[in-house]
């Protein structure tokens, strides 16, 4: 089981007790941020003590040299690989190359330009690693701090757009196992299909899971949204999605779906996820109540999902 399964089934585990999910996302962040910080520090260290004309752009050279990695240099350079898509419609290797050596001269140029014109101040950073010893001036030290900004973005918007993806299924399969809902009832494998209601668009788009009763197929759709939030229930409705189950969901939001005849969960209510229940009921899929130790069955639940059994 990786980190990241293991970071989807605490988020599940905190969706179904009714907590706050956003912990767990955070401290993978962290903890992600904080092991790239100690590599590249080692890097920097090693780079500039290597570096053998001291009037020379060794971080340059260092980082943005052609055996650097396209990704990585886009990090090193400060730029994020979509905002050079969007600028040169393309992420081919010469493009990469061609926009960090752009904005790095840029970004080297405003750094000089603000350390000329704060003269009364200074910053000093020292990097020792395995014997190296590394003295960064005030320019180097605004350059390495840019590029753990730069990471930590990327970081961070990578995380909270792939778990809100990825814990999905997860999510409506826990549902269905801890109900008890047969697995000809429900379909975790949707990529391409259309279910009903659904709109012919004239393209393929993944679905999150759906729900079926005899031959009717009955789109799901789960979204991770704060409270107040009324673009996520004008999505599902556009989608023509029948459950939405969702973290939280505004008195406007339940009233909206309820006119659409949309049926939904709300996570962090007093009822939570049992209102699952509910719509299961409406819908007509069979199902068992759950026991009473409900929560101690997760574990075994969450076993069957990652192993792949389910």
């Amino acid at each position: 089981m990786t980190v990241t399964d293991r970071v989807i089934m605490n988020v599940v585990r905190r969706l179904l007790r009714g907590e706050d999910y956003r912990i767990e996302v955070t401290n993978l962040i962290d903890a992600e941020f904080l092991q790239f910080t100690a590599g590249f520090l080692k890097e920097i260290a090693r780079a500039k003590s290597e570096s053998k004309d001291a009037s020379a752009d060794w971080y340059k050279e260092a980082f943005l040299g052609p055996d650097t990695p396209p990704k990585d240099m886009i990090t090193y350079a400060g730029l994020n690989r979509k905002t050079i898509d969007n600028m040169y419609n393309s992420t081919r290797k010469d493009v990469v190359v061609d926009a960090c050596d752009e904005h790095y001269d840029s970004l080297y140029r405003s750094i000089s330009a603000l350390v000329e014109n704060e003269r009364d101040m200074d910053i000093r950073m020292v990097i020792e690693s395995q014997g190296t010893d590394a003295d960064l001036s005030i320019n180097e030290c605004l350059m390495v701090i840019n590029t753990l900004a730069v990471k930590r973005a990327t970081i961070r918007g990578g995380h909270w757009s792939a778990i809100g993806k990825r814990v999905e299924k997860p999510l409506m399969q826990a549902l269905c196992m801890l109900y008890g809902v047969p697995s000809a009832n429900y379909d975790k494998d949707t990529g391409g299909k259309r279910g009903k209601g659904d709109k012919d668009t004239g393209f393929e788009r993944e679905v999150d899971f759906y729900l079926i009763k005899g031959g009717s197929r009955y789109k799901c759709e789960v979204k991770l949204m704060g409270k107040g939030n009324p673009e996520g229930a004008d999505a599902v409705v556009a989608r023509g999605s029948k459950v939405f189950v969702a973290d939280k969901l505004s008195e406007t939001n339940k009233r909206q779906l309820d006119s659409e005849e949309v049926e939904w969960v709300e996570l962090r209510s007093d009822n939570g996820f049992r209102r699952f229940e509910t719509v299961l009921r409406n819908l007509g899929i069979p199902y068992t109540e759950p026991s009473s130790d409900i929560y101690g069955r997760l574990n075994q639940v969450f076993k069957d999902i990652f192993d792949g059994s389910q």
